[in-house]
């Protein structure tokens, strides 16, 4: 990366010229002179000073912005150059939506980082929407997610199906007829949710029409509501499969009532990817490969 813009987006970062010098292990003159000479090639003002107050002009935010993609490129195209002829090892930055992220990706990171342990895993945890948003701004290498991606600066790859059943108490009176389960308090996902999405596209396949929601924020809270007996849900076979080993949850009618939703990997368009995302790529689909012989 260009010396003028490490060190402006230094500057940017901290909004002070003398944290910058240090983090930079420059004198503080050399900090000006740097923007100085930046804002000379660009011809424009980018950085406000006085006494007291360090600030960006809108130009300043604009090269900023643009600053920060050009960093984490540059960090992007050492990594894949260091690939070609390294081991699997790095940082690999996974998004993944909430369903797959708590319950499914910590059964695939296990032996993963078992036969690559000097890969470096950093996870972040959202729906859909944002998962897509840090991938196009470069915040992680590679996203999972369920539900609808509207994206076409992205690469789709289906990696899983995942069915979800209706998940009732130990003491759920067994009948699953329309009326019983229409009757019935279903405790749900909020809005945006991609577990949301794929109960109401349940309702329609199924044409049921419960009389009461209840709109938890978490897959736990849910889980925990069910085994209570505030109601019943529609939740992944991952979510709920210790529960439903101990006998405290129980899935209803799944011979009758199911509902299948995709697994998406999705990644940016770029022609390179690091050594790391690639093998973890593989990893995934081999993963599923095997869970569905099983």
């Amino acid at each position: 990366m260009e010396q003028k813009l490490k060190v402006f987006l230094t500057v940017a970062n901290h909004l002070n010229f003398s944290r910058a010098a240090e983090e930079l292990y420059i004198t503080q003159p050399a900090v000006s002179q740097y923007v100085k000479a930046l804002e000379d090639e660009l011809q424009i003002k980018l950085i406000e000073r006085t006494n007291k107050t360090v600030r960006l002009t809108k130009a300043g935010s604009i090269v900023a912005f643009y600053s920060e993609e050009i960093e984490m490129l540059y960090q992007k195209m050492h990594q894949a150059i260091e690939d070609l002829t390294s081991e699997v090892a790095g940082d690999l930055s996974i998004g993944a939506s909430y369903s797959f992220g708590e319950y499914i990706l910590p059964h695939i990171l296990a032996p993963f980082l078992a036969t690559f342990p000097k890969v470096k895993p950093n996870i972040s945890i959202g729906n859909t929407h944002d998962i897509v948003e840090k991938l196009m701004k470069h915040e992680i290498d590679l996203g999972i997610v369920e539900g609808s991606v509207s994206q076409s600066k992205v690469k789709l790859e289906k990696i899983a199906t995942d069915t979800m059943y209706i998940i009732g108490g130990k003491g759920w009176k067994n009948q699953t007829d329309a009326e019983t389960l229409e009757e019935e308090a279903w405790i749900v996902r909020e809005k945006g949710s991609g577990t949301r999405e794929a109960v109401e596209l349940f309702f329609e396949k199924y044409n049921l029409k419960p009389k009461k929601l209840l709109e938890f924020g978490s897959t736990q809270i849910i889980k925990e509501s069910v085994e209570a007996g505030l109601g019943i849900s529609l939740l992944s076979k991952w979510t709920v499969r210790k529960e439903v080993e101990l006998n405290r949850l129980q899935m209803i009618g799944k011979e009758q009532y199911y509902y299948n939703r995709d697994f998406f990997a999705v990644t940016s368009n770029y022609p390179f990817t690091t050594k790391a995302i690639t093998t973890f790529l593989q990893f995934l689909r081999t993963f599923f490969e095997k869970t569905d012989q099983e």
